[in-house]
């Protein structure tokens, strides 16, 4: 049996990235996918992708009444929803806090952050009568931080924070809620982010080398470990923050990639 057969996962962000890569393998391991996403033009080209089992809606998380009434249009169609992957987010602007106007900040919070609670809101009666499960897209500079990010880095800690309250919450309801939480990814927008960098700037091979294991993996390693936190094996996980970053986290390292020994205070 495939590790998702005859789930309905409720995906937001699912058109483009690695939310479009976990729609692949949702798709691949037998699941049924609802994909909420605002560019229209992108989720067309998903769903003539995946095909008319999987249901595309465009929707905007940061408002109420479009993730309200794509929620309504997913159990129309399907009568349940097992489980709501949080992935919609935007990542701009890079700046230091000061630096970051005000409409900024509360698009990356309306998105990033309110987008959950929409989701929750309004998917939460059906999750509770599945007994389903939430997965939220963090990242681990919502753990370490990242200079020039702050308002993006406030976002994804206050994801961690809120996944493990709602795991708390939702434990009596039989509702897993976890995250997943990568380093450098390769999308379409990190690779067009690359091209443009200046001359001389080899930016493919400082994301290699953040990671020990060597590279900037695709989104598919991250959809991997999605598919897994939203099947059955993961039944008794819940509360976690599940890294996917290649141990991107570890330790020192110097400049050639390779761990620092000894005494590191001189």
């Amino acid at each position: 049996m495939k590790l998702l057969t005859d789930k309905i996962i409720f995906l937001t962000g699912g058109a483009q990235g690695i939310g479009y890569e976990c729609a692949k393998v949702y798709a691949a391991e037998g699941a049924k996918v609802i994909i909420a996403e605002k560019n229209e033009s992108v989720l067309k080209e998903a769903m003539h992708q995946l095909g008319d089992l999987h249901l595309g809606i465009g929707c905007d998380v940061a408002n109420a009444m479009d993730v309200k009434n794509a929620i309504e249009k997913a159990l129309i169609s399907y009568g349940r929803i097992d489980a709501i992957h949080n992935n919609a987010g935007i990542a701009n602007p890079s700046k230091p806090l000061h630096e970051t106007s005000e409409p900024e900040w509360n698009d990356l919070m309306n998105i990033n952050l309110k987008g959950i609670y929409h989701t929750v809101k309004y998917g939460f009666d059906a999750l509770k009568n599945s007994q389903g499960c939430i997965l939220n897209t963090s990242s681990l500079v919502g753990e370490i931080g990242q200079e020039m990010h702050a308002a993006y880095t406030a976002t994804k800690g206050g994801i961690n924070a809120l996944t493990k309250s709602m795991a708390l919450d939702y434990a009596k309801y039989k509702i897993r809620v976890n995250a997943v939480s990568p380093a450098g990814v390769w999308t379409p927008l990190l690779r067009k982010w690359n091209d443009e960098q200046p001359a001389g700037v080899n930016m493919s091979k400082y994301l290699d080398d953040i990671h020990p294991l060597g590279y900037c993996p695709d989104g598919d390693v991250v959809a991997d470990v999605c598919a897994f936190l939203l099947s059955d094996k993961a039944r008794f996980i819940t509360g976690c923050i599940m890294p996917v970053s290649g141990g991107a986290e570890l330790g020192y390292r110097n400049l050639n990639g390779e761990y620092l020994v000894g005494d590191t205070d001189k």
